[in-house]
This record gives C-alpha cells, sequence and structure tokens, in this order.
C-alpha cells in the first residue's frame, strides 16, 4: 500500500511540474475490497504506467523520477543512507575499492572508481558496470548492465551471495574506438586485462600459432601489440552468455549465443548433434520483445522462465520469429540496444565519443537514435498465460526495449553456416 501511495505522489509531482497532457493515466482506483485477481490485475496496470514513464524522453530521464527509483530502491532493502566501501572487479581479477554513500547511482560509483585509477574524465563513459555472477568452474556469467537509476550498493548488497560481483568493462562495440583508450596509459591497461582475461576464458577464438604469438607479446610488456593481434582474433570484444535453448533452426536446439560486431552469434546443437554456426545481425532485425513466463511455484517460489524473441528478415519478403529461451534475455536485449545506438550515431555522422561522454555528464541519458525508434511495451507479453515480472522498485533489470524497421532485400540463409547482410532502414553496407 504504501508504495502505491509513493507512485500517486509521483504521478502528481509529474502533472504538477510537466502537465497533465504529458504524464500517462494513472491506474483508477477502486472503493470496494480487491479480490486477488483484481489485485494482481491492478499491481500489473501499476507496472505499466511505471514502463510508461521510464520510457517517455523526458519523464523518463527527470530527476524527479530517478529520485522516486533511488528512493524506492533503498526503501525496498532497508538501506540507510551511509557512506560504505565498495568493491569493484577489474577484468585481471583485482578489485578497487572505493568509498560511496549507499544512495550514489552508477555514475556516482563509475566516477569513483575512475578517479581511483586515475581514469581521464573523457575516457569514462567507454566503460560501464556490470553486474556478473561467477561460478565455481570460474565461469563468468553477465547478469545485467547497472542502469543509470541503479544503486549499485544496493544492488550488490540485496543478492546476499558472494558469487556476485561488479565488474568495470568497456562499454562500445566497434573496435576503431580502441584507439581512443590505448592512447592512455590507464585505458590501455583496462583493455589490455580485459582482452586477456577474455583469451582466458575462451571467449576470443585462438589457434596454437596465434597463442605462442601472443605469449610472446605478453612477455615483452608489449600491451598495445598484444591488443592488436587480439582485434583479429574471432569473437574479439563478444560478449559470451551461458548455453540455452533456441527454437532456430529447429525448436529445442542447445546453443551458445555470443553479442558483438553488430551481431548475436549462434553455435547451435542440433537434435543430430551437428554444430552449425551463424550470426543474426542487427541491422536485420525488425524488432525484439523480452517475455517471461512462470511455469510453477514451488515453496512458494516461482520458476521464471525468460525469453528473448527477435523478427528477422530472413530473405527477401520473408520475416520469421526467433526465440532464445535464457536467463539473460534481458542482458542480450540491453546489448542489443547499444549496438543499435553505435550504428545509429555513425550513420548520422555524430561521433560516439561526444555521445559518451554527453551521458555520462548527464546532460542526455538516451541517445537521439533511442528516442526516434518506437519501443514497444517493456516485457512486452503477447501471450496472455505470461506475466510481466520486472517492478522497478525490486527488479532493477528494467530496459527500454525497441523495435528495428527493416526493408531491404538479402540473400536466404542456407548451407551448413547460417549469416546475414546489413538490411536495416537507412543503414548499408557501404554506410557502414
Amino acid at each position: 500500500m504504501e508504495e502505491i501511495v509513493l507512485r500517486w505522489c509521483l504521478h502528481e509531482q509529474i502533472k504538477k511540474e510537466y502537465g497533465s497532457n504529458v504524464v500517462p493515466a494513472f491506474p483508477p482506483k477502486k472503493i470496494f475490497t480487491l479480490t486477488p485477481a483484481e489485485v494482481e490485475q491492478r499491481r500489473e496496470q501499476l507496472e505499466k504506467y511505471m514502463q510508461a514513464v521510464r520510457q517517455d524522453p523526458l519523464l523518463g530521464t527527470s530527476e524527479m523520477f530517478n529520485s522516486f527509483l533511488r528512493k524506492a530502491q533503498q526503501e525496498t532493502q532497508q538501506i540507510p543512507t551511509e557512506e560504505v566501501a565498495l568493491d569493484i572487479c577489474l577484468s585481471n581479477g583485482q578489485k578497487v575499492t572505493v568509498n560511496i554513500l549507499t544512495s550514489d547511482q552508477t555514475e556516482d560509483v563509475l566516477d569513483a572508481v575512475a578517479t581511483k585509477l586515475d581514469l581521464p574524465d573523457d575516457l569514462v563513459g567507454y566503460f560501464s558496470l556490470f553486474l556478473v555472477r561467477e561460478g565455481v568452474d570460474e565461469g563468468l556469467t553477465f547478469v545485467r548492465k547497472l542502469q543509470e537509476f541503479e544503486l549499485p550498493y544496493v544492488s550488490i548488497t540485496s543478492l546476499r551471495s558472494s558469487e556476485f560481483h561488479i565488474l568495470l568493462r568497456k562499454s562500445y562495440w566497434d573496435m576503431a574506438y580502441d584507439g581512443d583508450v590505448m592512447d592512455n596509459r590507464v585505458g590501455l591497461n583496462l583493455l589490455y586485462a580485459q582482452t586477456v582475461s577474455d583469451i582466458e576464458r575462451g571467449w576470443i577464438l585462438v589457434n596454437k600459432d596465434q597463442h605462442r604469438q601472443l605469449k610472446s607479446l605478453q612477455e615483452k610488456g608489449s600491451k598495445k601489440e598484444f591488443i592488436h593481434l587480439g582485434q583479429t582474433l574471432k569473437y574479439y570484444g563478444y560478449i559470451k552468455f551461458d548455453p540455452c535453448i533456441t527454437d532456430f533452426p529447429e525448436k529445442g536446439c542447445q546453443v551458445i549465443v555470443s553479442a558483438g560486431n553488430n551481431e548475436l552469434n549462434f553455435h547451435v546443437k542440433l537434435p543430430n548433434e551437428q554444430i552449425k554456426e551463424g550470426s543474426f545481425k542487427v541491422t536485420r532485425m525488425r524488432c525484439w520483445r523480452v517475455t517471461s513466463s512462470v511455469s510453477g511455484i514451488v515453496a512458494s517460489k516461482c520458476d521464471v522462465k525468460l525469453e528473448l524473441a527477435f523478427e528477422y528478415l530472413m530473405s527477401k519478403d520473408r520475416l520469421q520469429w526467433v526465440t532464445i529461451t535464457s536467463q539473460q534475455a534481458i542482458m542480450m536485449s540491453i546489448c542489443l540496444q547499444s549496438m543499435v545506438d553505435e550504428l545509429m550515431v555513425k550513420k548520422s555522422g555524430g561521433s560516439i565519443k561526444k555521445m559518451l561522454r554527453k551521458r555520462h555528464n548527464g546532460s542526455i541519458h538516451r541517445s537521439d537514435s533511442q528516442q526516434a525508434v518506437k519501443s514497444p511495451p517493456l516485457l512486452d507479453s503477447p501471450d496472455p498465460n505470461r506475466e510481466q515480472i520486472v517492478k522497478l522498485s525490486t527488479k532493477l533489470s528494467s530496459v527500454s526495449l525497441r523495435g528495428i524497421s527493416a526493408s531491404n532485400s538479402a540473400n536466404d540463409i542456407s548451407g551448413n553456416d547460417f549469416h546475414g547482410n546489413y538490411a536495416f532502414e537507412g543503414i548499408g553496407d557501404d554506410d557502414l
């Protein structure tokens, strides 16, 4: 009940500040006692209201709304505002301890880490903080990228598990921007550590000859040359996800998905044990969505299943939905959106460096491309048996999911490997 009152107060403040015509309609109140079904319906209406506010370019970036989110996070976990020490992990396993307030947002913590590392202000925007989970076999699972409104200390504390860490990692995809980072000593060290880590984890593929070259460069301390060689290797700069399930090319196939180079790469194991590899370019995705469903309740806990589905231009005039069932579906969606942002900036002749710096300095919280592309509802649930699971006050994996138009022709996906060429509206191979 207190949370509903807080949301109503937020609604009234937004109306007063921005006018009634800008604010989404607040779910109507009911006088009589609600049935359990009506309570659930009202909860969903409140969540949709919050999602609508979050996705509005004006309201979603306002200090008023972000202040509400900060307060909701702290009150949910009952964490008072006080000074604390927070560990941030680097790719090489080292930790940077920063002194922050429990109420500090992601950007504040990122600034504190940059100051501790002596990373220049104009390079801070090239990096982001990620919530990761370290497995017993030293596997690394990316849970999500920490959002602007998120309180990192509250997020990591609420998980109550030593498996979870906050990791500093580069936040761009185009390796052309590596040059900006490598011009600085600290930036070079961070990028070098990430490249070494990705190779050791097997995220970047290396043959024996390449391994010998890399080892030689490492022994010489030739970090730039090491990174330059790394850039030529397969899956450099990709994020690799945990094994999951897909319905492409057949339903129920096991798949390992990697995100990078403006694509989702699939390593698919077919029912006949045959392995296929291929890529789905973001420039051929008309739209995508994340959905959830509850398969059962055991000991008062729901077994929630997440899916990322995207509509892909397989060939001229033929679109097909491809679905990935993975607990990292939201992280995959965040990767797709950030790739689109970079492509749109590059297409418009803008500078990714300026975009990152503006975003970091708070003058914009959403890129022009995000505002230009129409957004489907957050965690769109077309199936009536599905339910939305994101609560902004308790679940901080909420993101704005957007659609992408596709219009150009392309070749069929066929053969042992499947692949796609650029077909994004207004973007072609010559532009990229």
